[in-house]
């Protein structure tokens, strides 16, 4: 593994959390790449923590599907492939379906403005061509409508899903060819949850997930290429 440069503080009394939430971000953010080999004897060197927390952040991030662990072979970050592309949208198209029928059996005026200030945030981001935080916000979009499912489950089991989203999406700018589509296909969502229109955000959700599978595939191969 090779290490970041310069020192990392944490507090005296250093959680799992924190860990978690440290490697979360530097995974996310790329300074881990695909494959990279995590090994936690050195990252404890490197961070001056004790390996304890360290080693149930690192379990939590297996969960999470960020991290994965072979026996003999250790832990390493996960390199998505096509397969796993396919998979987690095909977990989302199940997860989000659900999610818009439920819903939209209530008053949505509340969620539509939740997800107008995602919009203004998406909007910010992309006109200083902050991709990370396009790719964060877009995930915070299609958590913000979970989460108003209020089933602890279902938010669960997107979260997960929102970590490799992340992963698949954090090179925003190689998916469309204008900037602006990504915004306009998110307002188009808010526009059917905002006037309750369940078929038309049904089949809006569904469209807008399949098709992303295509276009991630394409965007890892022009980056790998």
């Amino acid at each position: 593994m090779s290490l970041m440069k310069g020192a990392v503080k944490f507090q005296s009394k250093v959680t799992a959390d924190l860990i978690a939430e440290y490697l979360r971000e530097r995974i996310l953010d790329g300074t881990f790449g695909p494959s990279t080999n995590i090994n936690e004897v050195q990252l404890a060197a490197h961070l001056s923590i004790s390996r304890g927390p360290l080693r149930e952040a690192v379990q939590r991030l297996v969960q999470e599907g960020l991290l994965v662990s072979v026996r003999n072979y250790g832990t390493s970050v996960v390199d998505l492939g096509p397969e796993d592309i396919k998979d987690i949208y095909k977990a989302r198209v199940a997860i989000e379906l659900e999610a818009g029928r439920l819903v939209l059996q209530q008053d949505t005026t509340k969620l539509a403005a939740e997800l107008n200030k995602v919009l203004q945030r998406m909007h910010d981001a992309l006109k200083d061509d902050r991709w990370q935080d396009v790719a964060t916000e877009d995930v915070k979009f299609h958590q913000t409508i979970v989460r108003a499912t209020l089933s602890p489950r279902l938010d669960r089991m997107f979260s997960t899903l929102a970590a490799e989203t992340l992963l698949c999406v954090r090179q925003f700018q190689y998916i469309h060819e204008r900037k602006e589509t990504i915004l306009e296909q998110h307002r188009r969502l808010q526009e059917f949850i905002q006037s309750g229109d369940e078929p038309g955000y049904l089949a809006e959700i569904e469209w807008h997930l399949k098709k992303s599978v295509p276009m991630l595939e394409a965007a890892r191969k022009k980056r790998t290429s």
